[in-house]
């Protein structure tokens, strides 16, 4: 057995090295491929810059590097401060290959494999070259835009800015309502002119590619269904998006797999995993960027649950949630707040356009049940018990819900079982300016928008104090904050088909932002 080795080697030698190359091939052509067999990474094989390693081989080595770089200083050919190292099937195939030079006895034989193999080899490393050169098209294009969007910035700051030089003016982004007007309405048009979206094709409705738009959880159906039939942002070529889409529904997957006897929760985690593993391995976008160029989009309260079980989608990749809450691992760097819209009827809500300031006469209203942990202190404090405040729990079947917000200065808008609440939209299209009372909560599209120009903060420790801070606020300051409300309904307004700088343009402006925030190398 020994003899028949030795005579052999080279020839088992050679069978590993085309299992190696023929697993990389699979993989890099983006189709399933096989499981690894060899689960070393190719820091093992090659050490890298260790000094007290022997470093004879530096001519063989061949290395693959992913990474992301977040540095506020860009430049337009910017280049890499961090990288982390994954595991690279090819590398392992060029280590065998290396090895095999030196106990081969069959030097002919081995040869003419090893040419066989560069040659194929050579073909993956020209598909490579080609494919980081159209990353390296989009990185070009990214960080001019973010040149411009800080020029932007800096020209407003010097009160050198011109409206003018930025194409066209529907509409002006102005005031105080944002936290730098020029600088949202360069980054806006920007984001009209070059950012694209690849929709990946795969999932069947009703789990994938559709979503219901009539409930609490409207705003999920409503981003979907319009990024299925959108032509300005949604490419058909996946090498020319800026970011990739994946269109499942948390919502149609628990109504149709969750089982309410069971209640077994894994069923969403599975088929999300299983998605992604798909994707991943049909395609090479998601391992390229170790999906931190991909999105994902949920209304549902069990949104961030739905990503769980996939660190990569949980922590890498961009996730766009109404339950936006930063006890839960809600990123605002990376990580998009979306307004919750409850669509009552499946129709188009509109604004109510509400009573001029003047004959608002309720200082503050709410009605809503008692869950989670902020309501209970504002219901047990207030509840009827004051002219001023109404707070119901039940509200009257002789009050209208809408006409009580339509003549209320201030709208209260607490938390429930989750951070998110359907009451703040409902506030801004009533005119009504919103009361906030939550916890680790980031409001929605909070990376133009300056809340704090058009809406109240209470703690939760201060609403036994509630009535006094609404009756401290001077009716100048209330008038300028109610109409910061009239000011920013516009970026609430559901519109089909969706209008500039509507809810879909400023979901997409948020994840464009996300997007600008890393860079590839």
């Amino acid at each position: 057995m020994r003899q028949f080795f030795k005579t052999h080697l080279h020839i088992i030698i050679s069978v590993f090295a085309f299992l190696g190359l023929f697993a990389t091939i699979i993989q890099s052509n983006g189709s399933k491929g096989l499981p690894n067999i060899f689960v070393f990474p190719s820091n093992i094989i090659w050490p890298r810059n260790n000094n007290n390693n022997n470093n004879n081989n530096n001519s063989n080595i061949i290395d693959y590097y992913g990474g992301i770089i977040k540095n506020n200083n860009d430049k337009i050919n910017g280049t890499s401060n961090s990288l982390s190292s994954i595991y690279d099937p090819l590398a392992f195939s060029l280590a065998i290959i290396h090895n095999s030079s030196t106990l081969s006895k069959s030097e002919e034989k081995k040869q003419r494999a090893l040419k066989r193999i560069r040659e194929s080899i050579n073909e993956i490393l020209r598909w490579r070259k080609k494919e980081d050169e159209e990353v390296e098209t989009i990185e070009v294009e990214l960080a001019k835009a973010r040149v411009l969007i800080k020029e932007a910035f800096q020209n407003s700051r010097s009160n050198t800015s011109n409206i003018s030089n930025l194409g066209h003016v529907d509409y002006v982004p102005h005031g105080k309502i944002y936290k730098n007007a020029f600088a949202f309405h360069r980054s806006y048009l920007l984001m009209e002119k070059l950012f694209k979206i690849y929709v990946y094709e795969e999932g069947e409705a009703p789990l994938f590619h559709y979503g219901v738009c009539k409930n609490i959880y409207s705003m999920e159906g409503i981003f979907i269904n319009t990024m299925e039939q959108n032509t300005q942002f949604k490419t058909n070529n996946p090498k020319k998006a800026h970011v990739f889409f994946l269109p499942f529904s948390v919502v149609m997957i628990l109504e149709h797999l969750f089982d309410p006897i069971i209640r077994d929760k894994a069923v969403l985690e599975r088929t999300i995993v299983d998605y992604v593993n798909v994707i991943s391995h049909k395609y090479p976008f998601w391992n390229r960027s170790l999906g931190l160029d991909h999105f994902m989009l949920s209304c549902h309260d069990w949104g961030p649950r739905a990503t769980w079980y996939h660190p990569l989608l949980y922590f890498h990749s961009i996730r766009a949630l109404c339950n936006a809450n930063t006890s839960e691992n809600f990123n605002p760097r990376k990580d998009v707040p979306i307004p919750e819209i409850n669509l009552v009827t499946g129709q188009t809500t509109t604004l109510i356009h509400g009573s001029p300031p003047s004959e608002r006469t309720t200082l503050g209203f709410f009605a809503g049940h008692m869950h989670g942990h902020i309501r209970p202190a504002l219901l047990n404090h207030w509840k009827s018990k004051d002219d001023d405040l109404k707070i119901y729990e039940e509200l009257p079947k002789n009050i209208s819900y809408r006409d009580m917000m339509s003549r209320s200065k201030y709208c209260i808008c607490p938390s429930g079982f989750e951070v998110a609440s359907p009451r703040i939209v409902e506030a801004i299209y009533a005119g009504c300016v919103p009361v906030l009372i939550s916890q680790n909560y980031i409001l929605p599209y909070s990376d133009v928008l300056d809340w704090d120009e058009f809406s109240i903060r209470v703690s939760l420790s201060d609403v036994p104090n509630l009535k006094k801070i609404l009756m401290d606020i001077p009716y100048e300051r209330y008038l300028k904050m109610q109409t910061g409300v009239t000011q920013v309904q516009r970026h609430f307004v559901i519109n089909n088909p969706p209008k500039k700088y509507d809810v879909f343009h400023m979901t997409i402006h948020s994840i464009w932002l996300r997007r600008l925030n890393v860079r590839f190398s």
